[in-house]
């Protein structure tokens, strides 16, 4: 029997784009492959267990540093990944290019298990979200300083009592979360007056190391759906033994929520009443929270984000804008109790300038060494290191300069295939040699009174200080959008800038007021979402022990 032609056509042309595309498929995983990076780590998980690992950061830094901008690694089952630390290639996944450059599918499924909806469609819901950024309002700097002095008080009565080291981590959680807390949902959750464990401030700190464990487990989960009805998720969760990681972390995530819904029914209800000081809410209506509420009430139907939406956003918020300030706090005080010469330059600096007497945002912002301590902070010990993006379709990238092979080929550019999976390298960008100079690993706050020329032309896609510590794009950073006034640039942009201000209030009171020592035992950093400290590596309990001293007493 004779085929018709048009048969005959379309099965040779089907032939045909199988083996072009195996071809290229094939061209692809070999040009990847032979690309310098570290020896596989195991069959199932590649090098995955070793970069996750609470006790990853070695092997973080050995592949950051050791092989060049553009290192291959091994995912699941061998599959071949990339870390990406070119600046030209960065440019093309986070600016240019960054449609084709979503947030990895296992991801934007435990966003939306563990926080709700409204993280994954923040972006799709611009129209709002914006009106916030929008919206002048005047800047938090009375709310922080009244906080942070609450926070001095109570850190003095332990002190004059006679502790002599304190658990600066808890301390660090919260107060941030009492600062995140009145500027960016306009509720008070810590009255900050004696040393008490809350159990908002206790799951979030918690959150982060259960999660490590979950670390692997978590591109599985991404296809729970496929169990059933949420209901009988939940019912499955419920079987399941309470010291697994699963049960743990459904517990935090439900504590969060509960604490969210909370606050929402009661913002809501002053809101509808004309009633902004109703239910331990401050700032005038001014906050986060409330602005992005009315902004949502006044907003078009179709462009109007569901209740489940704001809760989701609240939450994702809160931890991340939390989870930042609070690790940068106590990496900038741990630094600060190794290098005492840098320790008392900044009291110096801070006390001349009556810096904890409540001076305005711009002139707390323009203390240099401030400043400096921390920029150069955040540039060697930033709080997130596994920001992953997927290739959602064949891609190439350009490169700052060439690179060479195993094989002994030179590139220019690297053909992605769809599918690869990026580790976008942040570390191996900020601590780069030939950007910032043979101290590039050395903590020295003072280089930021004069950057090498190469930190510039590098043309680093960060949104801070040439530091990709908080990324760029679109997706930059939701914790830096409120970090940077606590770290930042104007009044009317309260939320891009508070971040970095809320830490130089918390340092300008600290510093001035106590000294700062390291404790008997070693502190170490463990590898998360966003790192967390703890005392040693045996240890699984979130905390930074410091020997604080009142400062001029002897």
């Amino acid at each position: 029997m004779e085929l018709p032609v048009p048969l005959i056509l379309l099965s040779t042309c089907s032939v045909f784009w199988l083996v072009w595309r195996t071809a290229r498929a094939y061209a692809a995983t070999s040009t990847i492959s032979s690309l310098p990076g570290p020896p596989s780590g195991a069959i199932l998980t590649g090098n995955l267990k070793q970069w996750f690992a609470r006790e990853g950061e070695v092997f973080q830094q050995h592949v950051a540093l050791d092989y060049g901008p553009i290192v291959r690694l091994h995912g699941m089952l061998g599959r071949p990944m990339l870390y990406v630390a070119d600046p030209k290639a960065l440019h093309m996944i986070l600016i240019k290019e960054e449609p084709f450059y979503q947030k990895a599918r296992h991801s934007r499924k435990w966003l939306a298990y563990s926080s709700g909806p409204g993280y994954c469609r923040l972006q799709a819901a611009q129209a709002t979200a914006s009106c916030v950024l929008d919206q002048p309002h005047a800047t938090h700097a009375a709310i922080f300083y009244d906080v942070v002095s609450k926070l001095r008080d109570a850190i003095k009565a332990s002190v004059e009592k006679g502790a002599t080291e304190l658990d600066i981590f808890g301390w660090m959680v919260r107060v941030a979360l009492e600062l995140i807390g009145q500027g960016g949902l306009g509720y008070s959750f810590d009255p900050l007056v004696e040393e008490k464990s809350d159990a908002y401030a206790e799951a979030i700190k918690s959150l982060n190391p259960t999660m490590v464990r979950l670390a692997i487990l978590r591109r599985v989960l991404q296809y729970a759906w496929m169990l059933g009805p949420a209901w009988f998720r939940r019912s499955l969760v419920r079987l399941m033994p309470d010291t697994w990681a699963i049960p743990q972390v459904v517990k935090i995530v439900e504590t969060m929520d509960r604490r969210s819904r909370e606050i929402y029914e009661a913002k809501k209800a002053a809101l509808h009443q004309g009633d902004t000081q109703a239910v331990k809410q401050v700032g005038d209506g001014k906050d986060l929270m409330s602005i992005l509420m009315r902004a949502n009430m006044a907003a078009n139907k179709s462009e109007r984000l569901s209740e489940a939406e704001v809760l989701a956003q609240m939450t994702t918020f809160v931890f991340a804008a939390i989870k930042t300030t609070s690790s940068t706090l106590c990496h900038i005080l741990q630094l600060l109790a190794i290098h005492q010469d840098v320790q008392r330059q900044l009291r110096e600096e801070l006390l001349e300038a009556r810096a904890a007497d409540g001076i305005p945002y711009d002139q707390l912002d323009g203390l240099p060494l401030l400043d400096s301590v921390c920029r150069e902070t955040l540039r060697l010990y930033p709080p997130a290191s596994n920001m992953i993006r997927v290739a959602t379709r064949d891609r190439l990238l350009p490169l700052s300069q060439p690179i060479s092979t195993t094989d002994g080929k030179t590139l220019n550019e690297i053909f992605v295939p769809k599918g690869t999976e990026i580790l976008i390298g942040v570390y191996g960008s900020n601590a780069n040699k030939e950007f910032w100079g043979d101290d590039a690993l050395e903590w020295r706050p003072h280089r930021w009174s004069r950057l090498p020329s190469t930190v510039s032309e590098a043309r680093i896609p960060g949104v801070y200080s040439n530091l990709l510590t908080f990324i760029a794009g679109k997706r930059a950073c939701i914790g830096f959008k409120f970090s940077e006034m606590e770290m930042s640039k104007s009044p009317f942009t309260a939320l891009i800038c508070d971040a970095d201000y809320l830490a130089e209030v918390t340092l300008a009171v600290l510093v001035t007021n106590f000294t700062f020592g390291l404790p008997e035992k070693a502190i170490a950093w463990n590898v998360a979402a966003v790192w967390y400290p703890t005392v040693g590596r045996d240890s699984t309990e979130p905390e930074m022990p410091l020997k604080v001293g009142l400062f001029g007493v002897h």
